[in-house]
């Protein structure tokens, strides 16, 4: 049963209430421009932003509407602390390249409070102390061993135990100083103006589906117009032309949620995560009319995977939030992220042999400042420049092979999804459904995806993801039908949220 008291009944992200951002035509014809950006996130608006003042021609792709896909469903915290990722990246990588990861992010920090002082952006932007900390005496060795890191990579922050400012008792914490929160969609939005005055071009739903050819790349879009270019610049979240270095079989999706609350006393001071499970992740905000709100996310599985109702775990996350009190909870949102095999992103040239052809992939979920590393590092490359950063984030790296119990794992699980969703039992026939619930339905006989909305409309649709044939199954939380393989989304009608495919379910006959 949801709780309709208190959780809302839709999914309306925070960053969602007070956008104010011009819309933008369909691309209704073909073109030749310098580059193409497929994706209006974080990583294209920005990158549009630094290639447009570089004086080259842009066009810019979104297939829905700009800053309505992960960018504007996040925490949207900007930060280097990225969980305990150090210990690891020095494990795979070495310890030139974890400083070098760490340097990135905090550069992107610093570009990003550059450009909103630049640009005069009003995001609500603050500087805030990250915390990461354990509860559980079994995951200190986990701290222990990343705070070694720290002081090895000089990183700065370390033990802050006593500095923690939550209501239950913290085992050990470690801090990463003068890290940042903001809006990001109001922060994107003040980019726009600039893009436009130096002669780039936005277009909404407009969806990419191939890229041909490496030396002098088109882009075609589902509508079937073309654009050349000399480069393409991908960064669509998952690789819409994933087949190319097939991505798909090296990055993970994985769905975490997040409620605002407005909490019954002050909320803590600084950004917080915790390393348990499940995770827990804490900031301030304020709501549209600048009353303080506690966002909580946390709840991370398998994109497509979830052992009980997926609006379960919105549940769970108002359970903790009520050891801050809650007065209500205005705001309940999801995302999507993708996870790398060494847990560092892909950005650079997709695929050997294609040299114009560029990925930023794999930010997990860290795309506020990652994103932004990808686009000051595309820019560069772009622009034929040196970039420090380049080997360590390049998708083709030799320290890949080392993941390959990731890949293993990974593409087990696939195929183990396909064979269970080719077996899987329908759960009841159309007919038994109530309104607002979807499921694997008998229908005419045959396996169907049905859902009856809330005027008793009944919407049926052939339950196999149009990307690589996985069944999908039914998100009841953000009313979707969300593959298990590679997380394509999509909505009660079939129609396609997020990628990696591009063609729209089958629709069935009622």
């Amino acid at each position: 049963m949801r709780d309709i008291n208190q959780i809302p009944s839709e999914a309306r992200s925070l960053w969602q209430e007070d956008r104010r951002i011009a819309t933008y035509p369909p691309l209704d014809k073909d073109l030749i421009v310098d580059v193409v950006i497929v994706g209006g996130g974080i990583t294209g608006l920005v990158s549009a932003y630094l290639l447009a003042k570089e004086g080259k021609k842009i066009a810019l792709l979104e297939a829905g509407s700009l800053l309505e896909g992960t960018t504007g469903y996040t925490t949207a915290k900007i930060s280097s602390q990225h969980g305990p990722i150090y210990k690891e990246i020095m494990k795979i990588h070495g310890k030139e390249k974890a400083k070098l990861y760490y340097e990135a992010n905090e550069e992107a920090l610093k570009y990003i409070r550059k450009l909103q002082e630049e640009e005069n952006i009003a995001c609500d932007l603050t500087t805030e102390d990250a915390y990461l900390y354990t509860t559980n005496d079994k995951n200190l060795e986990i701290l222990e061993k990343e705070e070694q890191a720290y002081n090895a990579l000089g990183i700065n922050g370390g033990e802050a135990t006593a500095e923690v400012d939550l209501p239950y008792t913290v085992k050990k914490a470690l801090v990463l100083r003068n890290q940042a929160q903001f809006d990001p969609v109001k922060f994107l939005q003040g980019l726009l103006p600039s893009i436009k005055n130096n002669g780039g071009w936005i277009f909404e739903h407009t969806r990419a589906v191939s890229v041909k050819g490496s030396y002098e790349p088109t882009v075609k879009t589902e509508k079937g117009h073309k654009i050349k270019c000399r480069d393409v610049l991908v960064s669509s979240h998952f690789p819409f032309n994933d087949e190319q270095g097939a991505y798909f079989s090296r990055l993970h999706a994985q769905r975490s949620y997040s409620i605002a609350v407005k909490p019954v006393k002050t909320p803590p001071k600084g950004m917080y995560l915790t390393v348990d499970s499940p995770s827990r992740s804490l900031r301030q905000a304020t709501d549209p009319n600048g009353e303080p709100l506690l966002l909580i996310g946390g709840q991370g599985h398998t994109a497509g995977k979830n052992d009980d109702s997926t609006f379960a775990n919105y549940e769970a996350l108002k359970n903790y939030g009520e050891e801050f009190g809650i007065a209500s909870i205005p705001y309940r949102w999801s995302a999507q992220d993708l996870v790398s095999l060494d847990n560092v992103p892909y950005i650079g040239q997709m695929v050997t042999g294609k040299k114009h052809v560029w990925v930023a992939t794999g930010f997990a979920k860290w795309g506020m400042s990652n994103g932004v590393v990808a686009a000051l590092l595309l820019k560069d490359l772009i622009l034929e420049k040196e970039n420090r950063y380049a080997a360590l984030f390049d998708p083709t790296r030799t320290e890949l092979k080392k993941g390959a119990s990731s890949f293993i794992k990974e593409n087990t699980d696939v195929a183990k999804e396909l064979v269970k969703g080719k077996a899987h039992r329908e759960d009841k026939t159309v007919e038994e459904l109530e309104r607002d619930e979807g499921s694997i339905v008998v229908h005419n006989g045959k396996k169907a995806g049905a859902y009856r909305d809330k005027a008793g409309n009944i919407h049926v649709i052939k339950p196999t993801c149009t990307h690589m044939g996985c069944d999908v199954e039914w998100n009841d939380a953000e009313r979707s039908w969300d593959c298990p393989c590679h997380g394509s989304r999509f909505s009660h009608t079939g129609s396609v949220i997020e990628g990696p495919a591009v063609k729209s379910l089958k629709k069935m006959e009622k």
